[in-house]
C-alpha cells in the first residue's frame, strides 16, 4: 500500500486526526487517504516543493487534470472537499496560511436533483417479497425499515435487536462520525419486523447464535450494505421500476414524501441526520419540481409556457462535502 510522505504533506498525521480524534468510519478514512493520494501523486509529477508554495493557478492544473482524466464533475467536487479539509487541517498546523481548494469549482457542475418515487410506487416495490418466505419476509422488513426511516443502507445493516423499540415505535441509529439518532418506525415496519424477528430470524442465525444485527443474510451472517442494495434492486426488477433504484432511492424518497405532506424541514433534517439543513433543502426543490410538472400539465394557460420542466433527474445528486472537519457526503 502506498505511503503518505509525512514531512512534505503531513498526510499521515490528517489521517490520524481524523481516526483518533474525530471518530470518522473506516470508510469515510479510506475515501480521504484515496482523495490525497491522488493529489500527491500529482504533486510529485507537476508541483513538487513545499505545499505551502502552492499558488491558486497550480491547483487549477489539477482540476484540470482531474478532468482530463475522465473523473466526472461530482467525483471531482468530492475531491475538492476532500482537500478542503485537508487544507483546513494544515491551517491549524500552521503548514499553510490559505485554503485554495474552497476557491475551485469542477468544470460543469449543476445541481441534480435526486431521484425519487411516488407514493403508488414506493407501495408496489414494498409489496414485492413473497410473505410465504423466509428471504420474501426479511426483504418485506428491511424494505419497510428503510423508507419508514429514511436511514442509510449503513445504518439500516447496522441495526441490532437492542436498537429497536418496538412498542413506542422508534429505532436508534448510528449514522456517521458514530452519531445517533432515534428516528420513527410506523405501524407497517413494525408489523413486518416482528413477524421477521417472530418467524424467520431465529431459524436463520440457528447455526451462528452470535449473529448482532437485526437483519441476516441466508447463512445467518450480518447483512451487508450490498446486500440490502441487492434486496431493493431485486424488488425494483420485480415491480418493473428503473434499474437506477438504490436503498438511497428510499431515503430521497421518504424526505421527499414528508415535506410534502407538510412535515417541519428541522424534523425531517433531524430524522435524516444530516449535520446541515441545507443539505436537507434539496428535497424542498425535488417538491417544487414535481409542483411545476402538475402546473405544466394541468394548467389552461401553461402548455407552450415553460420549456424543459421535467421531474427530477434521473441520476443520482453529486456527492457534497462541507469544508469543515471532518464532513463527508451527508446524504
Amino acid at each position: 500500500m502506498e505511503r503518505p510522505n509525512r514531512e512534505a504533506d503531513a498526510v499521515g498525521p490528517f489521517l490520524h486526526y481524523l481516526m483518533g480524534e474525530c471518530g470518522v468510519s473506516p470508510h469515510t478514512l479510506a475515501a480521504y487517504r484515496s482523495d490525497l493520494m491522488r493529489f500527491a501523486r500529482w504533486r510529485r509529477a507537476n508541483a513538487p516543493g513545499p505545499i505551502a508554495g502552492l499558488d491558486i493557478a497550480t491547483m487549477g492544473g489539477y482540476v484540470d487534470a482531474m478532468n482530463a482524466a475522465g473523473l466526472s464533475p461530482s467525483t471531482i467536487c468530492r475531491h475538492l472537499a476532500s482537500l478542503s479539509t485537508y487544507f483546513r487541517f494544515l491551517i491549524l498546523e500552521g503548514h499553510l496560511g490559505d485554503n485554495l481548494a474552497r476557491l475551485l469549482v469542477a468544470p460543469a457542475l449543476w445541481d441534480r436533483l435526486p431521484t425519487v418515487l411516488g407514493p403508488a410506487a414506493v407501495s408496489r416495490l414494498l409489496e414485492t417479497p413473497n410473505p410465504e418466505t423466509r428471504l420474501g419476509r426479511r426483504d418485506r422488513a428491511a424494505l419497510e425499515t428503510l423508507y419508514a426511516t429514511g436511514c442509510r443502507a449503513s445504518e439500516v445493516a447496522g441495526l441490532r435487536p437492542a436498537d429497536l423499540d418496538l412498542v413506542t415505535g422508534l429505532a436508534r441509529c448510528v449514522g456517521k462520525g458514530n452519531k445517533e439518532r432515534r428516528v420513527p418506525l410506523g405501524s407497517r415496519a413494525i408489523q413486518a419486523i416482528e413477524e421477521y424477528l417472530r418467524r424467520d430470524r431465529p431459524a436463520m442465525v440457528a447455526r451462528r447464535p452470535e449473529t448482532p444485527t437485526v437483519f441476516v443474510s441466508r447463512s445467518g451472517r450480518p447483512i451487508t450494505r450490498i446486500g440490502l442494495w441487492s434486496i431493493v434492486k431485486k424488488a425494483a426488477r420485480a415491480a418493473g421500476l428503473p434499474d437506477s433504484i438504490s436503498p438511497h432511492t428510499l431515503r430521497h424518497s421518504f424526505a421527499t414524501h414528508l415535506l410534502a405532506g407538510g412535515a417541519d424541514l428541522r424534523a425531517v433534517q433531524e430524522m435524516l441526520g444530516h449535520a446541515s439543513i441545507a443539505t436537507t433543502q434539496i428535497y424542498t426543490r425535488v417538491e417544487l419540481s414535481r409542483l411545476q410538472q402538475v402546473h405544466a400539465r394541468f394548467h389552461p394557460r401553461a402548455q407552450g409556457s415553460r420549456s424543459g420542466v421535467t421531474g427530477p433527474a434521473s441520476g443520482p445528486s453529486p456527492a457534497k462535502r462541507s469544508s469543515s472537519l471532518p464532513r463527508t457526503k451527508d446524504r
